[in-house]
């Protein structure tokens, strides 16, 4: 029978200490995405077809759906510390056997064990949730998912320049040591945690994420928006790079990698949604959030006349993204602390569902209709997002 977790008692948690739970974060998640400037010379090095080397994006993302799954509720039965220093140790060995793979089906194997182990990005959004005063709770979430954002946005940067300058390889052996570096730092600096956990089996634990998702209307709720805006974040992230690559701004893969630097921008001013679901404000910080979301696509649709209105809608849409998803997590885990692990690793499952449908309908519509298309589509799905909160916020206030 399943006793809900004792938690130590939660203290203000030092900025110090969320500045490197952040950067943690943004090193772990970039290990997902930095093979995507790299695919062309993976596939020559290893012999994989060009027509199916996205085989190496889809493997590292099962194994991260996976780990979402069967690795993150862990954290509410087991020490959160130590869980988290594990992955890390473990992800640098399979980014190093990346690194030194001969053959595409090792490579794939390592491909999928590294995303596995990246979700320790959720162990320790979790285990600061934990470490933080109620009060604080939500600002602290904000700052860490901000180093998530910008990781992801940022290592399709950094590796393209790792690679340009000494082969792909050479990513996987950085990265590795990266790992490396940051469980040897959290290991100094991360608190020791009473083992005060209730022990309960693998099954249940299984079976009572099902359980959450069927009865908590809050998840249900966050899981709705998390899915509509990372499904709306893929449409743009995916496609971009196709109109941009032609007549007539004709740029560059590295180019076109730096508007992630516009997207930092966003993601970094989000941060202060969380202080205001602290005071209480989580509700108005999401319409107000999804609102700019869909007003981005105004901006994002005016792409043929101007890179500077790109820019703009860039901000603007990683802006909204980061605020909601900061929102989502923060009234989550501060409503079952002892749940805090299966919680975001179900809200995180629809987040996985989301991105990918978005990749999937971006691509097939800029095929149809090009970047109008696209455009439409994610007003549609911003749409969607906002007419949710209008449905639920009435009725909540009813």
């Amino acid at each position: 029978m399943y006793e809900p977790v004792k938690e130590p008692p939660a203290s203000s948690l030092p900025p110090s200490l969320i500045l490197l739970l952040a950067t943690s974060c943004g090193l772990a998640v970039g290990n997902v995405y930095n093979a995507q400037p790299l695919l062309g010379a993976i596939a020559t090095d290893l012999g994989i077809p060009l027509g199916t080397v996205g085989i190496i994006g889809t493997t590292t993302q099962v194994g991260y759906g996976l780990g979402l799954v069967f690795i993150v509720p862990l954290g509410d039965v087991l020490n959160r510390r130590s869980l988290a220093l594990w992955q890390f140790i473990l992800s640098a060995a399979a980014l190093l056997v990346a690194g030194f793979a001969g053959t595409r089906t090792l490579f794939l194997v390592a491909a999928g064990m590294v995303g596995l182990l990246a979700v320790v990005v959720q162990v320790l959004v979790a285990l600061a949730a934990s470490l933080a005063a109620p009060e604080q709770r939500g600002r602290a979430l904000g700052l860490v998912t901000s180093g998530v954002v910008t990781g992801i946005l940022a290592a399709r940067v950094l590796a393209g320049f790792i690679a340009d300058m000494a082969g792909w390889r050479a990513v996987y052996f950085v990265s590795a040591g990266a790992m490396m570096a940051m469980a040897a730092l959290l290991f100094r600096a991360l608190p020791q945690q009473p083992e005060t956990r209730v022990p309960i089996a693998y099954a249940g634990l299984l079976r009572s994420m099902a359980k959450l998702l069927r009865r908590d209307n809050t998840l249900q709720l966050r899981a709705g928006f998390a899915f509509l805006i990372f499904a709306t974040f893929s449409t743009f992230w995916t496609t971009v790079a196709l109109p941009l690559g032609r007549e007539p701004f004709m740029l560059s893969h590295a180019q076109v990698g730096l508007l992630g630097l516009a997207g930092m921008v966003g993601a970094l001013t989000a941060g202060g949604a969380g202080r205001l679901v602290d005071q209480g404000l989580g509700t108005t910080v999401t319409g107000g959030a999804l609102g700019l979301m869909l007003l981005s696509w105004l901006l994002l649709a005016m792409l043929p006349i101007s890179l500077g209105w790109l820019v703009g809608g860039v901000i603007l849409l990683d802006l909204a993204v980061q605020a909601v998803h900061v929102t989502n997590q923060s009234l989550l885990v501060s409503q079952r602390p002892e749940a805090a692990g299966r919680l975001i690793g179900m809200y995180m499952v629809f987040y996985s569902l989301g991105s990918a449908t978005g990749a999937i309908t971006s691509t097939t519509a800029y095929a149809q209709a090009g970047w109008p298309g696209v455009c439409s589509l994610g007003a549609v799905l911003s749409s969607g997002a906002v007419l949710l909160w209008i449905l639920t916020s009435r009725r909540r206030h009813a």
